[in-house]
């Protein structure tokens, strides 16, 4: 017994697993709720039986802190600011190129005008195979990698190893990095004699003015109803979702209004009479339709102002504050929630500590069946009237007025085989390749279309992939047939100096959102 106690006194007692000592008890200030927090930290610095990398520490924690508040409140590390920045600044640093990573080597397709790699005599069709002294051609490497290695600051330096056409040595192209403008409007061409299409792909700082210029060449060419495509549109900033909403409204209509525990009601309304106001509007939205885009469909669906054609919208309606800290990381902190004219939140219901619900919400979609049928029974949410009396869906996400099912003809085993072998991409870069001077001769929609009904580059498709042994049977075919060719000739056209114009005008043709808003017209 004597033993016993001795051995409990040296040794202590392990309940549970823990080692019971007496400890000296930390007051915490009950007037800073956050000081147990701080002390933790500090108690595993001065005390771990470990040494510690605080900073390491504090960092891995606060991405976890920010994640069980909300979806959308986010902590950014320093080292990734500035590419979360990107996307919303309108410019990055880099050389200027559009790529593809195709059989594992960069293939340039289109080089920006004015940019680095265009004053240096980078082409359309160029293959990189190294960057400095590293090979990248053949060696399976990220292409998000590939993307930080030709990034850099404004006036650093970088040589490029190039395969041009069948030259041989390489052709050593030394680039200086400068700041490239990120395109937020995709593509904005004539669908018809009176119908144009933009296509908006995020709303970052140069949004308002690149929809101004696309609408006033639009106007030059007759157009009098417009599509305005923001399917896949995330988001980006409220004051350029706000401007290009304010085209449409005339002034005093309400946009968006927000609301939080900490912050007051605050309405947004439009401030004049917009440039667009007597365009007639379809408004495009898809599951991928978050935030910014949601502002614009709902301010047009609650003021009578257009149709909004698709599928629900994302549900993304929290608004997050930057806070900018001295070692250049930041948060993003969900302050308020957005809410339609008529009242309705954006954001969808989600619970705290379940991100991963969250995620895979969209996913849940399909297995219920809402991509592709229609069933208001999945929005029972709170029924709003607009002024002129038509029914909206609170509940979260915009609810269109013309729903559109999710498109799966053309799909079979053959397509999913060409997608997984990419013979699709592969066969337009020989194309290309082959017709270079030609394709960059292309200037108008009109001419690529002269062109493609000249070469009719679709027709060997089937017999160039039965000889990379991916065949298809006579029903298959038929089936696929047209998506393939619209694919190919797609692709093709982003490869011109037309780019996304290009490519969003032929699928156009096969696309039956964009078939259902011209209808409406």
């Amino acid at each position: 017994m004597k033993k016993t106690i001795i051995a409990f006194l040296v040794l202590g007692a392990f309940t549970g697993g823990y080692l019971i000592r007496p400890q000296n008890v930390i007051p915490l200030d009950e007037q800073k709720k956050w000081s147990k927090l701080a002390l933790i930290f500090q108690q595993i610095e001065e005390n771990y039986v470990d040494t510690v990398n605080a900073e390491e520490l504090i960092e891995n924690t606060l991405p976890y802190l920010t994640e069980i508040l909300d979806p959308h409140s986010l902590y950014i590390p320093a080292a990734d600011m500035a590419d979360a920045n990107e996307s919303i600044e309108g410019n990055f640093e880099g050389i200027g190129i559009v790529f593809n990573m195709s059989a594992d080597t960069v293939a340039v397709t289109n080089v920006v005008a004015g940019g680095p790699s265009a004053r240096a005599g980078i082409q359309p069709g160029d293959r990189i195979i190294t960057v400095n002294d590293s090979v990248i051609a053949g060696r399976k490497i990220p292409q998000n990698t590939v993307v930080k290695m030709l990034r850099g600051k404004r006036g650093s330096r970088v040589t490029l190893g190039v395969a041009r056409h069948e030259e041989e040595p390489l052709v050593q192209v030394l680039i200086v990095r400068d700041k490239i403008p990120v395109k937020s409007v995709d593509a904005a061409f004539m669908l018809d004699a009176r119908t144009g299409f933009i296509k908006i792909s995020k709303f970052s700082r140069t949004t308002h003015k690149e929809f101004i210029a696309a609408i006033e060449q639009l106007q030059e060419n007759g157009m009098e109803n417009l599509i305005l495509d923001l399917r896949g549109n995330t988001g980006g900033l409220l004051d350029q979702a706000f401007q290009v909403a304010n085209e449409f409204l005339d002034s005093g209509n309400m946009i968006v209004y927000t609301e939080g525990r900490a912050r007051p009601r605050y309405e947004y309304r439009a401030t004049s009479h917009g440039s667009c106001r007597h365009i007639r509007l379809a408004v495009l939205i898809d599951e991928g339709s978050a935030s910014a885009s949601e502002i614009v469909a709902g301010a047009i669906q609650d003021n009578d102002r257009g149709a909004i054609v698709g599928r629900r919208s994302f549900g993304k309606g929290l608004v997050q504050e930057p806070v900018m800290f001295s070692d250049h990381s930041g948060l993003r902190l969900s302050v308020a929630r957005y809410y339609t004219p008529t009242g309705r939140s954006i954001q969808k219901p989600y619970r705290k500590n379940s991100y991963r619900d969250y995620e895979n919400e969209l996913y849940e979609r399909f297995l219920h069946g809402e991509m592709y049928a229609t069933d208001s029974s999945k929005f029972t949410g709170q029924q709003y009237l607009t002024p002129k009396g038509k029914v909206v869906y609170g509940g979260g996400g915009i609810m269109p007025d013309l729903f559109v099912p999710d498109d799966t003809s053309g799909n079979n085993n053959y397509t999913r085989t060409l997608s997984r072998r990419n013979l699709i991409y592969r066969y337009v870069q020989q194309f290309t390749d082959r017709r270079r001077a030609a394709l960059n001769s292309i200037h108008t929609l009109d001419e690529l279309q002269a062109y493609f009904s000249k070469t009719k580059p679709e027709l060997p498709f089937r017999e160039y992939a039965a000889a990379q042994n991916v065949t298809a049977t006579d029903e298959q075919w038929a089936a696929s047939r047209e998506l393939i060719a619209v694919s190919l000739l797609a692709y093709i056209g982003r490869n011109t100096p037309l780019e996304d114009n290009a490519f969003y005008a032929i699928t156009a043709r096969i696309d039956p959102t964009v078939q259902a808003a011209l209808r409406l017209f």
